[in-house]
């Protein structure tokens, strides 16, 4: 009985430290959606820019990046060039402003250029909880019917779209054009 009571400690070490071990190879950004393979969530929220009302529908009929960003998100604006640089290659994107001021928002897009072809105010992040956001930036593909097919976490650089997204969004235009 003392023998198990003083190995004890040494089971609990070794259970610990394997968990702490297989924890050094899981990718921090890769947090995993439910809604993959799923439709975008049904929403009804103003533009940033018009107010006019926008709903899920409006993200249907070609593939998409779904960026969701905000004015206080440092990030968002290490983001944001690279964003307009996808725009002038022809990339749909489509904007969820996330739990931010619109007036910032309008002026930002003005000041850093507009890279969405339709921009969702999502003032109170109802939107935001809906998709699972944790934050700003993150990145949702969705197809021409607007499932979403992928979700990134962090910022889109240059290396991350030639690496990771470049070729799954070329598979769902590719699929939408068949």
């Amino acid at each position: 009985m003392k023998r198990l009571v003083l190995l004890l400690p040494l089971v609990l070490f070794l259970g610990v430290a394997v968990f702490l071990y297989r924890g050094l190879f899981l990718d921090p950004s890769e947090l995993p959606s439910a809604l993959i393979d799923k439709p975008f969530p049904a929403f009804s929220l103003p533009a940033v820019q018009d107010a006019k009302l926008l709903s899920e529908a409006d993200l249907k009929g070609k593939p998409a990046l779904v960026n969701v960003w905000a004015t206080w998100c440092v990030s968002c604006r290490v983001e944001h060039p690279v964003l307009n640089k996808l725009k002038e290659m022809g990339v749909t994107i489509y904007g969820v402003n996330y739990k931010d001021d619109n007036a910032a928002a309008q002026k930002w897009l003005v000041e850093f250029h507009d890279p969405y072809q339709l921009n969702i105010n999502d003032a109170r992040g109802t939107l935001g909880l809906d998709l699972g956001v944790y934050g700003a930036p993150e990145t949702f593909l969705i197809d021409a019917k607007g499932i979403i097919r992928d979700k990134f976490v962090g910022v889109i650089d240059e290396r991350v779209w030639r690496e990771q997204l470049a070729a799954k969004y070329q598979a769902l235009v590719d699929e939408g054009a068949q």
